[in-house]
């Protein structure tokens, strides 16, 4: 069954808050699982983490990691010091997540976030060869731990080396370990992908992991987005992973900087009418892209 999930920092405006709080939101909101930022679980006391785990298990509510390594911790940087670093951090990440249960760690697994290809590259190749270096490494160390690393593949503005599917696609079956997997995103899609369907039916096996969206970043169900042909396109391929919505719609704070949101997406931006919302799209991916 293709749980259906939302990322926690739809009601905040920090990356760093407390997340035990949102388990039993989502359960009551309908939603079957939570994604939380995976570099704050990194750092987390074992105690915290554990809590966390207890309290999603007890609700049956499936939990998810997602990540945007900072410049410091990059594992394509072209500096092998901040390259180690940045494999460093995610072995941690991947104990930390390998603790709570194990799952999917989804985002710039392979990279940082955001990115911009520096002034003086020719091309991707060199960033390319130092990240997937690092992922030969990371890979088959997750996959021993019980955790699956899912590149996501991100729009131009955000990110140079993996605009399209097959860019990654290629990227993954060079890697060629069953710990890395490819998340695609409809929000970035919607900017670089020809087609919805063809990108996911070319991606097949290798998706692991879909996060939803309208085309503004709001949650699926409030927009334009074309939801039969992608639900037409997982039913080909017979996804069964997770459809985890990830909305982004108040201004304010790291995050609000961070995806670039200059004005209120909503009239209303109280918690009350943020779960009402969420609430409202949860019925409606379980009716639109899993029934």
């Amino acid at each position: 069954m293709r749980r259906v999930g939302i990322f926690y920092a739809f009601w905040t405006h920090e990356w760093d808050v407390e997340f035990l709080p949102f388990v039993d939101k989502v359960a009551r909101l309908g939603f079957e699982q939570l994604e939380l930022n995976g570099g704050t679980v990194a750092l987390m006391k074992e105690a915290e983490r554990m809590a966390i785990a207890e309290a999603a298990a007890a609700k049956g509510i499936a939990l998810s990691y997602g990540i945007g390594l900072p410049a410091a911790r990059d594992p394509s940087s072209l500096d092998e010091a901040v390259r180690k670093e940045g494999v460093r951090f995610m072995r941690a990440m991947i104990d930390a997540v390998a603790s709570m249960g194990g799952g999917m760690i989804g985002g710039t697994v392979h990279s940082t976030w955001p990115a911009k290809a520096p002034a003086d590259l020719a091309g991707k190749a060199a960033v390319r060869e130092r990240s997937l270096k690092s992922m030969r490494e990371l890979a088959p160390y997750a996959h021993d731990h019980g955790v699956l690393l899912n590149i996501e593949v991100l729009n131009r503005f955000e990110h140079f080396l993996f605009n399209v599917c097959d860019e990654a696609i290629a990227f993954v079956e060079e890697v060629g370990s069953p710990g890395l997997g490819i998340l695609l995103d409809t929000f970035h899609m919607n900017i670089e992908e020809d087609s919805f369907g063809e990108a996911i039916r070319k991606t097949g096996r290798h998706l692991s992991a879909l996060h939803i969206g309208e085309t503004n970043r709001r949650p699926p169900g409030e927009g334009r987005m074309p939801w039969q042909e992608i639900k037409a396109a997982l039913d080909d391929i017979g996804f069964d992973g997770p459809l985890v919505m990830e909305p982004f719609v108040m201004p304010g704070g790291q995050i609000g900087r961070d995806i670039s949101v200059w004005r209120n997406l909503v009239d209303d931006s109280s918690e009350k009418a943020l779960d009402e919302m969420a609430a409202r799209s949860a019925a409606f991916v379980k009716r639109s892209l899993r029934d």
